[in-house]
């Protein structure tokens, strides 16, 4: 399969080989003891970014709209406390009694990771109301509504960390992603106004832009553009490799890594960015 040789560097959805989370060891950013939040968290990059928490030593609340148990149980085995909350992030009065939930057993919150998110790739005028919406809401809506519900508690700490998954769709805009386009470059925005609100309170509030990163979301997204253009998923997986500098993909663990230093203290002075995260795609 192209792109799967030895040094090639892409693994095409035959599954990464390297270290996984419970493979590495620590480097211990300071979050032992903190209280980390996490969206979208019962698979892939959120899972990902749960268990790198736990490996940092924070304690972890898992939530998403599915199952976490899977993700609780990953957290657990690096000896911190976790617990898994069910939560529609367009439920602005679920999102309220989830961190109230949260406050109840912890008595903090430090670290908020808005994760959740969906893609979608409709042309334009086949958009309807009702999809817009629906992404709108899921993709950035939520992030305020979560922002609302959290700052009250972070201030009484005078610490805190948000980290807001955007994308590199973001910066850059493509051919019938209006909906998901609008929605991640809305996310800069966002970030950027609690940044400049929150800073002198000692909350700092980031946001990342991936790129392609393996997932069940890309791989659906690369399928439905190989069927399209009348190739393979693996001839569709293996044109877009050429397009990355570091000639491979990404993987959850690199997303993974780079919340866990803007959630420490060493990134303290980071604030109200958009940090790319793709290989070298986008340089700005």
């Amino acid at each position: 399969m192209p792109g799967n040789e030895p040094g090639a560097g892409g693994t095409l959805w035959v599954g990464f080989k390297g270290q996984t989370h419970l493979e590495r060891k620590s480097s211990m950013r300071g979050l032992k003891g903190r209280v980390a939040c996490v969206t979208g968290a019962a698979q892939g990059i959120g899972q990902e970014i749960c268990a790198r928490l736990a490996e940092e030593g924070a304690h972890l609340a898992v939530m998403d709209i599915r199952d976490t148990t899977k993700t609780v149980e990953h957290c657990t085995q690096f000896g911190v406390e976790a617990q898994g909350f069910l939560l529609d992030v367009r439920d602005k009065q679920q999102i309220h009694a989830v961190v109230q939930e949260i406050f109840k057993r912890w008595g903090r919150i430090d670290i908020w990771v808005n994760n959740a998110g969906i893609f979608d790739n409709t042309a334009t005028v086949d958009v309807s109301e009702e999809l817009w919406d629906r992404v709108s809401d899921i993709n950035y809506k939520a992030m305020f509504l979560c922002a609302q519900a959290v700052i009250p508690i972070m201030e009484k700490n005078q610490w805190g960390r948000f980290v807001n998954l955007s994308s590199m769709a973001g910066k850059m805009a493509y051919s019938e992603e209006i909906a998901y386009c609008s929605t991640k470059a809305a996310v800069l925005g966002l970030t950027r106004a609690l940044a400049v609100e929150l800073g002198p309170k000692g909350i700092t509030a980031n946001a990342i832009c991936p790129g392609p990163i393996e997932s069940e979301m890309l791989k659906n997204t690369y399928q439905h553009l190989a069927d399209i253009n009348g190739v393979t998923l693996a001839e569709w997986s293996a044109s877009i490799l050429k397009t990355i500098p570091v000639q491979r993909f990404g993987k959850p663990s690199d997303v993974a890594a780079l919340v866990a230093f803007l959630a420490s203290e060493e990134a303290g002075f980071i604030n109200g960015q958009a940090i790319n995260i793709d290989g070298g795609l986008v340089f700005y």
